[in-house]
């Protein structure tokens, strides 16, 4: 199958030759067997799953969580020449029955959908109709209570299994610790564990830790000593993000920001101007990070601590994508780990402020009991904050929570494209044009100007399309509207405030019940995540990367040689196992009772006094021990027994 493999990512992709492990993953895909595909940031996910699905008959269902994937994957597809689709909830219902409909009748190798569409009874329904040849689970580490963005939506995949039983599962992700890997298996039934996965190991990547409350001036000197290449900025607050930005072109950096509060066509021009060179630093919240493939980035900063080392990882890895030296700073104050635990505990309210808000936003939005599934509202967070006089963080992620039931899904303010879809068939046109002639010319451009819109929804810019005929942009709209309304077309208007789609209807709060994997188990997960990141910025004694390394089950790895840690390390000529030899000898020694000099230095066999002195400066030059006025060695524990 390699060959037939190779022919369909040249002739496609326009690549000649796959990059590592993606040829075997597809050929296993290809033979029929599940798959877990662990592969890094910009490692060539989506080819995994989009190469054998065009060398087998039949169509390819995509389970993503990220809209804006979808929606990047399928506009990429279709400029490739390939029929593609996504059903996610908050779109129009006549686009979600178009989708179907071309799946049914085999028009789609691609069909992408949210983990909350698989068990609606209409998907239910159609599904038995599709000839699916592949379920790929994009983002599986969603699958795991474990994991770090864990979606109990995600638990029901495996409930499709037995409408499609001889269809392969493709589960991927870029990262997920050994547990996590056991439970995607587990949960998505896989028929023999088969996992194939790279190393997380980035040897041109190098991970430091600086501790200092001056984060501007440190940021500033980072960029300055910058002489090739572009950076990102990674900070937890929409506002800092344009701050930041406005600091660093006051200072001869150019910078722009991004962050999901942005209107779409913004953001989009954003990240162009960036990857385009125009702006030399992105500074962005994490809502940056879909799709960036920049090459030339060399230097990732952080100014805020993460709250998972997944989300380091992959944020630090959009650095040296060309596999060039890149470098990498999470800048700390001592603060940090204050902030991050509170942030912690204010992304779990309290249950009975979540059942609070759920009957609050039942109200806000006219919605009586029992009803209200699949209906779509503008929804502004602020303003029902206020009205209900609830806290906006907490309401924020209360309903977060909420949506990670699956009782209901947000979205950011769209402002995307207007859609159009002329649903009359070509036998029609003519007669509709006759009886309705003052929207013959209208009609006619649409038809000349936006190919496919008779067999799809395609994105239509009002702006432009009234400039070109030299009308409003409202007549423009009034027409659409008018033309929707004589059921000649389908008219969505694009959305320019956030968007609330109930996915579930409404239950009495008494009735609601969110489960220990959303909620106990969740919080669970999520604390341990956090003392990791606490854990990893406050090791100084470990290489950054072996400590990332290690998160992630693979141990046993040289220590880079060029991270905050090892610099100090440099400074001992010492071999690393004698090193650690030494060290723990010493602290073994220490665990009781102050040690003097010269006792310590005769204490580890093997090992020469000239050695051991040595690593005893070293530990003590970088405040690992104490060495007291007379001669005697302290651990920090000695330290906190003798205060």
């Amino acid at each position: 199958m390699s060959k037939v493999s190779r022919t369909a990512l040249l002739k496609y992709w326009g690549f000649s030759s796959f990059r590592p492990m993606q040829e075997e993953i597809v050929d296993h895909v290809i033979a029929g067997e599940d798959t877990l595909a662990l592969l890094p940031t910009g490692g060539g996910k989506s080819i995994c799953f989009q190469v054998p699905a065009m060398v087998m008959d039949g169509m390819c269902l995509v389970i993503t969580p990220l809209i804006a994937l979808m929606k990047d994957q399928v506009q990429h597809l279709k400029k490739n020449g390939i029929a593609a689709a996504a059903i996610y909830s908050g779109m129009h219902y006549q686009e979600m029955e178009l989708a179907y409909n071309q799946a049914a009748f085999n028009k789609l190798k691609f069909l992408y959908l949210s983990p909350e569409r698989l068990v609606t009874d209409r998907f239910i329904d159609m599904v038995k109709r599709m000839k699916v040849n592949l379920l790929a689970v994009d983002e599986s580490h969603c699958i795991s209570q474990w994991g770090y963005d864990f979606r109990p939506p995600y638990l029901r995949i495996a409930e499709i299994r037995p409408y499609i039983p001889d269809v392969p599962v493709l589960a991927l992700t870029a990262t997920a610790t050994p547990e996590v890997v056991k439970d995607i298996q587990e949960k998505l039934h896989f028929r023999m564990p088969q996992v194939f996965q790279t190393s997380y190991e980035r040897k041109n990547i190098t991970y430091s830790v600086i501790h200092n409350a001056d984060k501007y001036g440190v940021l500033f000197r980072l960029f300055r000593k910058l002489e090739q290449g572009s950076g990102i900025v990674y900070v937890r607050n929409r506002k800092r993000t344009r701050e930041i930005a406005d600091w660093l072109t006051g200072r001869g950096i150019s910078a722009t920001y991004y962050h999901a509060g942005l209107d779409a066509r913004l953001r989009d021009q954003r990240q162009q101007s960036w990857m385009s060179g125009k702006f030399r630093v992105m500074v962005a919240t994490n809502a940056f990070g879909m799709g960036i493939d920049k090459p030339d980035v060399r230097l990732v900063v952080h100014m805020d601590l993460p709250d998972s080392l997944e989300a380091y990882f992959q944020e630090a890895g959009r650095a040296g994508r060309d596999g060039k030296q890149a470098q990498t700073f999470l800048i700390v104050s001592e603060m940090d780990v204050k902030n991050l635990k509170e942030s912690f505990e204010a992304s779990f309210p309290p249950l009975k402020q979540i059942r609070s808000v759920y009957e609050a936003l039942g109200n806000f939005l006219q919605i009586p009991v029992g009803t209200g599934k699949d209906q779509r509202f503008d929804f502004e967070l602020v303003k029902f904050s206020k009205t209900y006089n609830f806290d906006v963080l907490e309401t924020y992620n209360s309903l977060r929570l909420l949506e990670k039931e699956g009782f209901l899904a947000m979205s950011e303010a769209e402002n995307a494209a207007t859609k159009v879809f002329i649903k009359a068939k070509r036998e029609d046109l003519y007669r509709f044009q006759v009886e309705q002639p003052a929207y013959d010319g209208f009609i006619k451009y649409l038809l000349r100007n936006f190919p496919g819109i008779l067999s799809d929804f395609v994105p239509v810019d009002e702006m432009q399309l009234a400039s070109k005929l030299q009308i409003l942009p409202q007549q423009v709209s009034t027409m659409l509207q008018k033309l929707h309304d004589l059921q000649f077309l389908f008219y969505s208007p694009r959305k320019e405030i956030p968007q609330l789609v109930m996915v579930s209807e409404r239950l009495a709060s008494k009735d609601l019940r969110l489960s220990n994997e959303v909620y106990a188990d969740r919080k669970k997960s999520a604390a341990k995540r956090i003392q990791a990141v606490i854990d990893f910025v406050r090791n100084d004694e470990v290489c950054r990367s072996v400590q990332l390394l290690a998160y992630f089950g693979e141990t046993h790895r040289k220590r880079c040689g060029k991270c905050d840690v090892c610099i100090k390390r440099n400074s001992v000529s010492v071999s690393d196992v004698v090193f650690q030899k030494v060290r723990n000898k010493l602290f073994q020694l220490m665990a009781n009772r102050p040690v003097p000099v010269f006792e310590a230095a005769g204490s580890v066999e093997g090992v020469s006094e000239e050695k051991v002195l040595e690593v005893i400066r070293w530990l003590t030059d970088n405040g690992l021990i104490i060495k007291d006025k007379n001669g005697y060695l302290k651990s920090k524990t000695q330290l906190d027994i003798d205060d």
